[in-house]
């Protein structure tokens, strides 16, 4: 349960508009703001105005106590949502994959492996050493990844590349790499046209090399592979 507390809130935390995802939260229980509001204590008219984004981002407090009053509601109630997103947390896959190399691979080569386009910071691919790469869903790592998750990202070595899959204009996943305490030394999105000019900003400064490419993902993890 405490898990599944932690992806709620740092899904709420890491939002572009939190407001939003605690109204998709609260949805999701099947809760009513009044009910809410009566838990949480904070009238039903600030809940709306969070929901809608009327009023500034909510603080972690604010967050926590949210995430419990979800909590403590479907529990009266028998639990059946808590117990329900139990069930299919135990079904899913991991939303994502570490792989390692045998040797290590520049960022030189490993641009040409995949054949990449440089987006945002080409100077630093012949200081980048590579020990592997770790595999992504974009969509699932925004939505399900709690900040206790992060670190697991890396495996045993932060010299690594993201790839993520499933993009949209690669703001958010940036995003999530400026906020975290940790960073991977190169960023991969794959079968993006446009990059969103957010994205080029935060690759530049955190100084990572941000590459995109079309090459079907089977060809991509294959011929990284034979490393």
């Amino acid at each position: 349960m405490d898990e599944l507390k932690e992806k709620i809130a740092g899904e709420i935390a890491l939002s572009e508009s939190p407001g939003s995802t605690m109204k998709k939260w609260r949805e999701l229980f099947g809760i009513t703001q009044t009910e809410l509001s009566k838990q949480i204590r904070i009238s039903a008219s600030t809940i709306s105005d969070y929901e809608s984004n009327r009023r500034l981002s909510p603080g972690v407090g604010v967050i926590r106590r949210f995430v419990d009053a979800l909590f403590t509601i479907d529990e009266k109630k028998g639990s059946s949502v808590i117990n329900g997103f139990n069930k299919l947390n135990v079904q899913e896959e991991p939303f994502y994959k570490i792989h390692d190399f045998t040797a290590p691979l520049s960022g030189v080569d490993f641009n040409r492996i995949i054949e990449g386009k440089v987006v945002a910071n080409p100077s630093y691919l012949d200081t980048v050493k590579l020990f592997g790469y770790t595999q992504l869903d974009s969509l699932r790592v925004i939505l399900e990844m709690s900040p206790a998750e992060y670190p697991k990202l890396f495996g045993s070595t932060t010299e690594r590349a993201f790839i993520f899959e499933h993009v949209s204009t690669g703001r958010s996943p940036m995003v999530v790499i400026r906020v975290a305490p940790i960073k991977p030394k190169l960023v991969v999105l794959h079968n993006i046209s446009s990059v969103d000019k957010l994205a080029v900003k935060i690759a530049q400064v955190e100084h990572i090399p941000l590459l995109t490419t079309k090459l079907p993902l089977e060809e991509v993890y294959g011929r990284l592979a034979k490393i």
